[in-house]
């Protein structure tokens, strides 16, 4: 959807749904965008972390904690489950004793994965200009 689209209150139409009615077009800039909650999960704190670890390879839960420092094993949990729910990661559990359980990341997580790492990376490359930049405008109010 182009620039000039965005905005105008109706929400544009797509391909038919199963019920043979046209489904919306998704737009992230309307507040009703169910593409906003998946946007939040892939980028969200924990998230991009996650799926940036297991485009690495596959974790088993302690191992992905002990990667992504600073998780906590609750938010780790949700994170995880979001994901999933979300489509973005698959977990194995094998039917062992101890329990194992490995993640890993589906087709469409390889592609979210890829996207939300490519921006962490630009981000830590960009670092010391951002921190420039903050100086700056601390100091041009002080």
């Amino acid at each position: 959807m182009g620039v000039s689209e965005r905005g105008t209150g109706a929400a544009p139409v797509g391909p038919v749904g199963l019920e043979g009615l046209p489904k919306p077009v998704q737009d992230v800039n309307q507040p009703m965008c169910p593409s906003r909650g998946v946007l939040e999960h892939v980028t969200s704190r924990w998230g991009v972390l996650v799926l940036a670890a297991l485009l690495e390879r596959s974790y088993r839960f302690s191992e992905l904690r002990r990667t992504i420092g600073g998780v906590s094993e609750k938010m780790l949990a949700q994170t995880l489950q979001t994901l999933e729910r979300d489509g973005f990661v698959h977990r194995d559990a094998k039917p062992v004793i101890p329990p194992r359980v490995d993640y890993s990341l589906t087709p469409l997580g390889t592609e979210a994965a890829e996207q939300v790492w490519a921006l962490a990376r630009w981000t830590e490359r960009q670092v010391d200009t951002v921190q420039a930049a903050r100086e700056a405008y601390d100091e041009a109010r002080a």
